[in-house]
């Protein structure tokens, strides 16, 4: 049986219609809308089709209060929010996309005002910025006070209205991507609610297929997520095979307007944006309790907000804490938060006059389906983004406002990624699938079983009785197929997964609370899950380390994790900082602790100070990644195995004074050895230049560094010679006399390694025919003079490759290289090359980068 066949269908007709377009987005929420824009833009000529569950605009985005997050102030820097993303992600975020997401963010706002986002403006005409939770700088752009998401939804579907080549279909439920012969998605079966029968189903055939259809919130019983927030995408996408990660990060919302205890659905929250203006949080009692439990008190992450909640609420035997605004003013309130000051009042609280009761709500998903930079699912031709997509900005929790621009910033790259090529439309194998359906009467059971058992406390027993909850739901007979059947099927099976996810992870990180779970450090790394018998697999995050660096290194020869028992550059750097930091990464030196702030961001140079062949720089690099866990934006102005001048600023780096001063000494460690043996290396290969003898290297080694001397010999212009003992047999003259003589010596080599490179040494004319009578495939020989290694030469005539050793200096290369050998084999490049002189030089704030702009942080 297939693995396709393993997987699970919902159970329904099949398809009575069948329309075909290029790409089908599904969801209209800011994710979808700027999708399909932007493909649009880039590729023009592509059919679109676009459908929506209800209406265009009833989703999450348009209840989005406070705002969008990215760094608009002068004063603001992409890294200072990298760094509030990562700390609000407890660095369970992967490094490279959040990048992504800083970098590109403010372009993204930009390209929402060309398309008509009009935002709340400040007395000069720029863009009004406020701060949320989380946050250490202002830069929340918002729109009508308090309607964000409204705004921008609105722009969206009028730029989406105007344009022709999109196809709009609402009120349609996405059921199951239609899968190729070799697991690729070739469209989706829909139903189109209204029309035709209540269980018809259609079909929509594509070359792509991009999921944005929000959340899951309603698989709690409380939530702020709109109803049709049912983990449809997330469902569809298990089904059709696609991996998951991070489900068990699921973020409540701290303040939502508590309507009584027995209130259910969807709540109305009270933007995190109230507390960025001053408001603060009290219990029962009155007191302020975020003092103290955070050092940004009530702006403090999310995460950290509410389990401050819940612990106010155990402590004061209540339900409920109060969030106090009332020194804010009518005018205030009216002016900056028109649309929660309304639904205060409607339902009976004036927030001008009175507390606010406020309880934490599930409102949004850091988990999802697992998705590249490119919005690629683990399906091809199935991408995901938005809530719905697990891309590793937000980590163990989301940072406020975040979400958003996640929408605008992934929607881009996916239309990027669509636009430079789809495949050619693959016809849809047929669909073995088992088919299933869950009872629709069993939601309010499974709503309370998650909130009850995996909502913002968890315990482990708690959460094995959530799945045997779950899994006693599943056993229920089920109805006929339909659409509150298609619904409770997507969200049981989103809700198993999440307390599946949930279970198998016993630390507590970001907005995974375990109660119950270990203390101290929390290893970093993601819990991948398909719908299949092998379970969750973990993935390791690497300590914040960029996963396209370590890509490079990797193919480098240097590998971050330990390959087949070889010291790793992880385990090199590791060592390296705990002989600086008495203990490892997280002590800071003597120096930086006394005299640099905590929070202090800077610039820094990575400056040759004399001039050189360069070598080492993705090593740097990766200290910087490892001691910052991620917090750190670099610039690389050259390249491994180019000249450099003195005076040459190499990279430059960005991240936390205290970071790069506390890596500094480790990656110039890496970076002058290599440099130097880089340097040195390209002396002797510009020596033998043109005489078609090759420069390579040996194992005369400092312990531990073989693999990053030998890339360094490479980048100088040299070749390497074996890595190991294992990887050649060279036979030397101990070894001839061991064996009883040069001939039983190969033999024995042949017999127990036949296919292994086989290498001789030789010091005498006279050795040479022994050797190749036995079957020598190179010569290697030593300590040969220069009119012997002539003779040599024209005595092998070509019958084995022919290496010098021993006795070499530069003053001689060119002449034993000219008299034919093959390689030229110089121990000392690596076990006596001197370090090239390479300095960080940090800049005072305004300093001028390489290209003349002023790029240092404060």
């Amino acid at each position: 049986m297939s693995a396709a066949a393993a997987l699970p269908r919902l159970r329904a007709d099949r398809p009575g219609w069948t329309v075909h377009t290029d790409v089908l987005v599904v969801g209209s929420g800011i994710a979808g809308l700027a999708t399909a824009l932007r493909l649009r833009e880039l590729a023009p000529g592509l059919r679109l089709l676009l459908v929506t569950k209800d209406v265009l605009d009833n989703g999450s985005t348009r209840w989005a209060q406070g705002g969008i997050a990215a760094a608009l102030h002068p004063l603001d820097t992409p890294l200072a929010h990298l760094a509030d993303t990562l700390a609000a992600g407890s660095h369970f975020n992967d490094p490279d996309a959040v990048r992504a997401l800083v970098t590109e963010g403010p372009a993204a706002v930009r390209w929402l005002i060309e398309r008509g986002t009009g935002f709340d403006r400040d007395r000069a005409g720029g863009i009004a910025l406020t701060r949320e939770g989380g946050h250490r700088a202002d830069r929340i752009a918002h729109a009508g006070g308090d309607a964000t998401g409204a705004e921008i939804e609105r722009a969206l579907i009028d730029a989406v209205r105007a344009d022709p080549g999109i196809e709009v279909i609402k009120h349609a439920l996405a059921l199951d991507a239609l899968l190729a012969a070799d697991g690729s998605a070739a469209g989706m079966t829909l139903h189109v609610m209204g029309e035709g029968r209540p269980d018809g189903v259609g079909a929509v055939r594509a070359r792509a297929v991009v999921l944005a259809t929000g959340g899951m919130g309603q698989i709690y019983a409380a939530t702020t997520n709109p109803d049709v927030s049912t983990g449809d995408g997330l469902a569809l996408a298990l089904r059709a095979g696609a991996a998951v990660r991070d489900l068990e990060f699921v973020q409540f919302h701290p303040t939502v307007l508590w309507l009584g205890p027995d209130a259910r659905g969807q709540q109305p929250l009270v933007s995190e944006a109230v507390r960025g203006e001053g408001a603060f949080l009290v219990d029962a009692r009155g007191r302020r309790f975020m003092a103290g439990a955070h050092e940004l008190a009530d702006l403090a992450p999310r995460d950290a907000v509410a389990k401050a909640i819940s612990r106010a609420m155990r402590d004061t035997g209540t339900d409920h804490v109060y969030l106090d605004a009332r020194h804010f003013g009518a005018a205030k309130w009216e002016a900056r938060f028109p649309t929660i000051l309304a639904t205060c009042r409607a339902h009976g609280i004036d927030p001008v006059t009175q507390l606010i009761p406020v309880t934490p709500a599930a409102h949004y998903a850091s988990g999802g389906v697992h998705t590249d930079l490119r919005g690629r699912t683990t399906v091809p031709g199935l991408y995901a983004v938005g809530e719905v997509a697990c891309t590793g900005v937000h980590g163990a929790n989301r940072l406020a406002s975040n979400s958003l621009l996640e929408g605008v910033v992934f929607a881009h790259r996916i239309a990027a990624d669509l636009a430079a090529g789809l495949p050619d439309a693959a016809e849809p194998a047929p669909d073995p699938r088992t088919p299933v359906l869950a009872d629709p009467g069993t939601v309010p059971e499974l709503r309370a079983a998650m909130s009850a058992r995996a909502g913002v406390v968890r315990r482990g027993p708690d959460l094995q009785a959530a799945l045997d909850t779950l899994d006693d739901l599943a056993a229920r007979p089920a109805p006929a197929p339909g659409l509150d059947a298609w619904q409770a099927t997507n969200l049981l099976q989103v809700a198993r997964m999440v307390a599946l996810a949930a279970l198998a992870r016993p630390a507590g990180a970001g907005t995974h609370w375990r109660e119950d779970g270990p203390t101290g450090p929390v290893e970093a790394a993601r819990a991948e899950f398909r719908l299949s018998p092998d379970g969750p697999r973990p993935v390791p995050l690497h300590g914040g380390q960029s996963g396209a660096l370590l890509a490079e290194l990797a193919a480098a020869g240097i590998p971050w994790s330990r390959p087949h028992g070889r010291p790793a550059l992880g385990d090199l750097v590791a060592a390296a900082l705990g002989e600086d930091l008495d203990g490892g990464p997280e002590r800071i030196d003597a120096t930086s602790a006394a005299t640099v702030p905590a929070d202090q961001l800077a610039t820094a140079h990575v400056v040759a100070r004399r001039a050189g062949v360069l070598a080492g720089l993705p090593v740097a690099e990766a200290v910087f990644h490892q001691v910052a866990r991620g917090a750190v934006l670099t610039e690389r102005h050259t390249a491994d195995g180019e000249r450099v001048k003195a005076g040459q600023v190499l990279m430059t780096v960005r991240g936390r004074t205290r970071d790069l001063l506390t890596a500094e000494r480790t990656a110039l460690n890496f970076l002058t050895r290599m440099s130097g043996v880089a340097t040195l290396t390209r002396r002797w290969a510009d020596a033998i230049d043109g005489t078609g003898a090759r420069l390579r290297d040996s194992r005369k080694t400092i312990p531990g560094l073989r693999a990053l001397d030998k890339y360094a010999v490479r980048c100088g212009g040299g070749v390497n010679h074996r890595y190991s003992l294992a990887d050649a047999a060279l036979i030397k003259d101990n070894h001839v006399v061991a064996a009883g003589g040069v001939a039983e010596a190969v033999r024995a080599v042949r017999a127990a390694h036949p296919g292994l490179p086989l290498e001789v040494e030789v010091d005498r004319i006279d050795q040479i025919e022994p050797a190749l009578a036995a079957g020598a495939e190179e010569i290697l020989l030593d300590n040969f003079t220069v009119p012997r290694l002539a003779e040599a030469v024209a005595l092998v005539a070509g019958r084995a490759r022919l290496e010098a050793s021993g006795g070499l200096d530069l003053a001689s290369a060119r002449d034993v290289a000219a008299t034919g050998v093959d390689y030229l084999a110089v121990g000392a490049l690596t076990h006596s090359a001197p370090a090239l002189d390479i300095a960080l030089d940090l800049l005072p704030a305004g300093h001028p980068g390489p290209d003349g702009t002023g790029r240092a942080e404060t």
